[in-house]
């Protein structure tokens, strides 16, 4: 299990380097996930890439998320977060293949960013917030869930 969260977290970290504003539908899909947080990676001025396992939070442990794709060019993800359920956002990272959803946005200030991944056969999803990109205060939050599909 840690080595597919490993594999799809450096996967998660090469899109976001090389393939900023890139859109690849490759199918259509209306997919609702329920999905419970397993753990939490935090990077900011308390923590420096400490874990928390999901009985160490009180919050988001469970998330509806629901993800739809059009092609060529459609993506939307509702309830991962407030950030993607705006209806302004626009998604700079749009991947959506057989085997993995892909995503990425960035605020207009370009000082705060949300991805995620999501791998439809195994339902482990990566959510990764940067907040203060900025600065010096750099704060990550990295949330590893476990999703079942309904």
């Amino acid at each position: 299990m840690i080595k597919y969260f490993l594999s799809i977290f450096i996967s998660l970290l090469f899109f976001n380097q090389t393939l900023a504003k890139d859109i690849s539908i490759k199918e259509n899909i209306d997919l609702l996930f329920f999905c419970n947080l397993e753990k939490k990676i935090i990077k900011n001025s308390m923590y420096n890439y400490r874990t928390f396992l999901a009985e160490e939070l009180s919050s988001e442990k469970l998330i509806k998320l629901k993800i739809k794709s059009e092609q060529p060019d459609y993506l939307s993800i509702e309830g991962l977060s407030k950030f993607f359920s705006q209806p302004s956002i626009v998604l700079n990272v749009k991947v959506v293949s057989k085997d993995v959803v892909l995503f990425k946005s960035i605020d207009q200030k370009n000082n705060y960013s949300e991805s995620g991944i999501i791998t439809k056969k195994t339902g482990e999803l990566i959510h990764e917030i940067t907040k203060n990109i900025k600065s010096n205060n750099l704060e990550k939050y990295i949330s590893i869930y476990k999703c079942t599909q309904h």
